[in-house]
């Protein structure tokens, strides 16, 4: 087998850490999650960590930029062979009930803005995580849902409310199809509004 350069071993290096930090918040939350922890099941040393991220909160903002920009690449693939809202809407239900049994990603979102919030260290970078999710979600869907030139609502309100119903609240705790439904309530109500407020009115006698 040929080694690995040094190029290609930092990045299996960084691989397996956030792979570890995944792990480790899952288990422990982000309060609860250490540097120490994060390298030690990684199998690396601090040093390591430190060679590849800046502290905790880096790690894990790293964490979620890969995850939420996954989201949108996902749902493109996922809605791509779909033109039927309401097939759209069903794929939508399905995808946001598997997308709320992992409830580390909602909480590790809340936990590190507090945290950011609390501490002064809230920065664009933090929010901007969160609106190229939000308005690359809005835009997908309002190409699919609002036939007549778009949503009336902009796409970043449109995705925002898709994910904080799976992402951002009590949903994901209550029972297992809890998000998927109230995702379906809403895209059906906003394509059904879209569609009355379009409709040609009778021509007055």
């Amino acid at each position: 087998m040929a080694r690995l350069t040094r190029e290609q071993s930092q990045a299996l290096t960084r691989e397996k850490l956030l792979l570890s930090a995944s792990d480790v918040v899952a288990r422990d939350g982000y309060s609860g999650a250490t540097i120490e922890r994060i390298a030690e099941e990684a199998g690396y040393s601090k040093g390591a960590f430190y060679s590849n991220f800046e502290n905790k909160e880096d790690i894990f903002l790293q964490l979620l930029e890969r995850h939420a920009g996954g989201d949108v690449v996902e749902l493109t693939g996922l809605l791509d062979g779909y033109d039927d809202p309401k097939k759209i809407i069903d794929a939508m239900c399905d995808w946001a009930n598997q997308r709320a049994k992992d409830k580390r990603w909602g909480t590790l979102a809340i936990d590190l803005l507090r945290i950011a919030r609390r501490d002064n260290t809230l920065e664009e970078r933090h929010l901007r995580l969160f609106k190229d999710q939000w308005e690359g979600l809005g835009k997908l869907l309002s190409a699919k849902l609002f036939p007549y030139g778009g949503s009336d609502i902009e796409p970043l309100y449109v995705g925002g409310v898709v994910l904080e119903l799976i992402y951002g609240g009590l949903s994901s705790f209550m029972k297992d199809d809890s998000p998927g439904e109230m995702v379906r309530a809403t895209l059906t109500s906003m394509h059904l509004a879209h569609l009355y407020r379009h409709m040609k009115q009778p021509a007055r006698k």
